[in-house]
């Protein structure tokens, strides 16, 4: 029997270890793969084409979202699994749009993974309870109001743009943005002011508490401000 070839995406190297440990017990299914950020994701499932890619949301370099996209479109036959802290409506909408094929949040995963991976490998889609019973309400509210609101907030940024807004929230500043990206500082600039224009935000702060309010980077990237003694 052919065993399910699974790649692991999370940029801690505990939680890649802890699933790979928890998925070695099923006897169908083989890890193939690790990555610990999105960009790593992409090319190494353009190499191996697993079946099941287990996608973190927070990451850096590049998001859980963006990655889920991209591998959507290059690698079609990979069914994304999403299992992630976030369990916000907005976050599962987006990431469903982006492609994925089940969302899972972290603290169910040891009861659900195995049984996720299968499904989502035979084509059906899979969450975890909590998030199955707000997407059936959300559902039904949407059929009784007559018509779809979905998050919209994210989708008018290109894929480049949306690379751009997450390193300028990790504190690249543009030259290190442009050398990391391989484009010149210019289009940088350029991309820059793109989102800050559909964002209607324009500062380095806004744009930075909104990729978090987003899950595109984590609380804890972002180093604090030091407060500032009052003045006597």
């Amino acid at each position: 029997m052919k065993k399910i070839a699974v790649m692991i995406v999370d940029d801690h190297t505990v939680v890649r270890q802890g699933l790979r440990a928890l998925l070695s017990s099923e006897p169908d299914i083989e890890v193939v793969g690790e990555a610990e950020d999105g960009r790593q994701a992409v090319m190494l499932a353009r190499q191996i084409t697993p079946d099941v890619v287990v996608m973190d949301v927070a990451m850096p370099l590049l998001n859980g979202l963006e990655a889920t996209r991209q591998i959507s479109r290059s690698v079609p036959s990979a069914k994304v699994l999403v299992l992630t802290s976030y369990g916000e409506d907005e976050c599962v909408a987006q990431l469903m749009e982006a492609g994925a094929a089940g969302y899972l949040v972290k603290q169910t995963a040891a009861a659900d993974l195995p049984k996720a991976i299968r499904e989502v490998r035979r084509g059906n889609a899979f969450f975890s309870p909590s998030i199955g019973k707000r997407l059936r309400e959300r559902e039904l509210e949407t059929f009784n109001n007559g018509g779809a609101q979905p998050c919209r907030k994210n989708k008018d940024l290109t894929l480049r743009e949306a690379e751009v807004l997450q390193l300028v929230a990790e504190g690249f500043s543009n030259q290190q943005t442009a050398d990391h990206l391989g484009i010149s500082i210019k289009t940088i600039e350029k991309h820059r002011q793109q989102v800050m224009n559909k964002l209607n935000i324009h500062e380095t702060a806004g744009l930075t508490r909104y990729a978090i309010s987003r899950g595109l980077v984590e609380t804890a990237w972002s180093e604090p401000l030091e407060p500032v003694p009052p003045s006597r």
